[in-house]
């Protein structure tokens, strides 16, 4: 069985030295198989459509395609031309007649879908477990939660199935299944790739986010996907730029915004910062505002927007229990409601820019807690809102994030960090997300 290598450089240093892409596809059968786990794809591609997906791959030339045989997971709420749309609700299913933009640009670049992945239903979830379907297994805990709504695009990286995945990012589903398995999680400027092709979940809130090993391959990725679409009413294209210097000013929570369950993730939270890279400094900010913000995703009328999204796309009874109870729940809310939520985000937006003085960025903890499957069982609102705590605020606020594994727990289960930058400063934050990295690793 031929490994997947783990960049996307020593793919194609594997490539130039006579390695095969039809290898790396047979290897990544051979894995799936081997795994065992059900839960990460819900559709995969035939035998007859991969070969000619590789018959169709240009010569080999990695500066004019800069993912050449890469293989790529795609979260199954985004079109894949020829494979089935589901968003894990099998009433919604429809066959796409083209790509998401976004898929179309990363196989002009050479890359090979891999499958369809897991989620959340319609993306409505923390957990990763509000499917109809098996549940991905998280990579390093399977008895936890592999964290959503990008479950098994998390989880198809983090098991050697895919060098890249797509997953969405509407309230930290590109970001809490990186910090759970292990992974880096780019969350782009919102609307900097397109959105079009993606079955909508708070579309004014949408982002197409990257999963990988390393922050120089998401970075890859994202700068193919990344440009305006004059068909998409919510492209809003940024200059992109490449990463630099890292930054060096960053705000971290005060003591009193610093909520983590237990004492494993304080104490992966300290081991993170007692190895960050030199000439770093850290100035504690007040997060009180951004954490109202948060609160008004899903506690407000905001959660009417879902409803809105995809609401009426089937009847409630076709919808997961847990999706249901959570769409139900905007039908409390008034018009009169949601302009009030609007002024509120608007007044919170004012109050968090004292923060933003004398820093280039936030460093939080990517995810508070990292709960069981058992307790998902038992409570299946409760931690999945825990997770948002510093992933919700920062669609809302326009706000660029990433996230990137750190030291790991004392238990040896996983634990990330997330720098957030104001829009547009994504490749600053891959520059520092690199060093912070490099930092862990020493």
């Amino acid at each position: 069985m031929t490994a997947l290598p783990a960049s996307i450089a020593a793919l194609h240093a594997a490539y130039a030295g006579g390695l095969a892409p039809a290898a790396v596809m047979a290897g990544l059968e051979a894995r799936h198989a081997a795994l065992g786990d059900p839960g990460i794809y819900l559709s995969r591609p035939s035998t007859a459509a991969i070969a000619a997906a590789l018959a169709a791959l240009p010569p080999f030339d990695p500066a004019r395609y800069p993912l050449w045989g890469v293989p790529v997971a795609v979260k199954d709420n985004i079109d894949v031309a020829g494979m089935p749309t589901t968003a894990a609700c099998p009433a919604h299913a429809y066959s796409p007649a083209e790509s998401a933009p976004a898929v179309a640009r990363l196989v002009a670049a050479g890359a090979i879908i891999t499958g369809k992945t897991n989620l959340d239903q319609f993306a409505t979830g923390l957990v990763g477990v509000r499917t109809p379907h098996p549940i991905p297994r998280n990579a390093c805990a399977p008895d936890r939660v592999p964290g959503g709504s990008s479950s098994g695009s998390a989880v198809a990286v983090a098991q050697g199935l895919a060098l890249l995945s797509l997953g969405t990012d509407t309230a930290g589903s590109g970001r809490v299944p990186a910090a759970l398995n292990g992974l880096v999680g780019l969350k782009p400027s919102v609307g900097a790739i397109p959105s079009r092709g993606v079955v909508p979940a708070c579309p004014s809130l949408d982002c197409i986010s990257v999963f990988a090993r390393s922050v120089d391959d998401a970075w890859a990725c994202y700068a193919v996907m990344a440009g305006a679409d004059d068909r998409d009413p919510w492209s809003r294209p940024i200059e992109l730029g490449t990463p630099g210097a890292a930054l060096t000013r960053l705000g971290i929570p005060r003591a009193a915004d610093l909520h983590l369950d237990g004492s494993a993730q304080r104490a992966a939270w300290d081991a993170a910062l007692a190895r960050l890279p030199a000439g770093v400094t850290l100035v504690e900010r007040d997060l009180t505002p951004f954490l109202e913000v948060a609160r008004l995703l899903y506690e407000g009328a905001f959660v009417a927007e879902r409803d809105a999204a995809f609401g009426a796309l089937v009847p409630p009874e076709a919808m997961h229990p847990v999706t249901r109870r959570i769409i139900a729940g905007a039908a409390r809310f008034t018009a009169t409601d949601a302009f009030r939520g609007l002024h509120r985000l608007a007044e919170l937006r004012l109050a968090t820019l004292p923060a933003w003085a004398g820093i280039d960025a936030l460093l939080v903890p990517t995810a508070p807690n990292f709960p069981t499957l058992a307790e998902l069982e038992a409570d299946p609102i409760g931690p999945n809102a825990r997770l948002g705590t510093y992933t919700n605020f920062v669609n809302l606020l326009d706000l660029a994030a990433l996230a990137v594994p750190a030291p790991l727990r004392p238990d040896g289960l996983p634990f990330g960090v997330t720098l957030i930058g104001p829009r547009a400063s994504d490749a600053a934050l891959a520059a520092t997300g690199s060093a912070l990295m490099e930092g862990f690793a020493a």
